[in-house]
């Protein structure tokens, strides 16, 4: 079967509790930017894929949405979806019917953590693909940033296909879609450090940005707060 840009979709993965269910629902009506879903995706926040079938198996991920209200409404988001210098750029608008794929990579999670402990505590808890917190460290030295923000995280997990950001607070855990840029999930946590390793847990002492890097120094949490 033909795709462009598509990833199999079979076997989609269910999650319960604290992470948001990976789910299929499709195009309803379309409104300017605006869609109505057939079925709304499980919380508001959440970011999809829609894919348009062109006929004789052919289909391709054409935009991404995010459910802006419990009713399956969502508005459509203006990102490039997959950049090659080999193919040309798709430019089919969203349609009623298309197929949308809420939650998309859901599944590979960056968790941003104070301390070793606390990301061993955590990764051994659920059975995620994650992505480790020093290829992130590497894709801020590289980029000239010496902290996490919205804007930085959205790049890293459209490079790395990352669907979900963990990120541990002071007394808490939200999980950041960084295609909406919206908090989709939250939880209260205890046993952390009172403090926690700058600017996040990595097995790099400070993040290198240049000559004149203050990256090593700073607080953990009030970082994690400003995402």
């Amino acid at each position: 079967m033909r795709k462009i840009a598509f990833i199999a979709l079979t076997a989609l993965p269910l999650f319960a509790g604290f992470f948001p269910s990976t789910v299929q629902t499709s195009v309803a009506s379309v409104g300017k930017n605006t869609v109505s879903l057939t079925s709304a995706l499980p919380v508001n926040g959440m970011s999809g894929i829609v894919i348009h079938n062109y006929g004789n198996s052919l289909e391709a991920i054409t935009s991404y949405l995010t459910q802006t209200s419990s009713d399956g409404s969502a508005k459509i988001i203006s990102k490039d979806i997959i950049h090659h210098d080999k193919l040309p750029t798709i430019k089919t608008t969203v349609s009623a019917g298309d197929k949308v794929i809420g939650g998309y990579l859901y599944n590979n999670v960056l968790l941003l953590a104070p301390d070793a402990n606390t990301y061993a505590r955590i990764t051994s808890s659920h059975h995620k693909k994650w992505i480790h917190p020093d290829l992130f460290a590497l894709f801020l030295s590289t980029e000239g940033d010496d902290y996490p923000t919205k804007e930085n995280l959205a790049a890293f997990a459209k490079t790395y296909q990352v669907g979900l950001i963990y990120i541990v607070r002071n007394g808490s855990a939200v999980l950041l879609d960084p295609v909406s840029g919206q908090i989709v999930s939250q939880k209260t946590m205890s046993n952390l450090p009172k403090q926690g390793q700058y600017p996040f847990y990595m097995r790099f002492d400070e993040i290198q940005t240049g000559w004149f890097s203050k990256s090593g120094t700073g607080n953990y949490y009030k970082t994690m707060e400003s995402i």
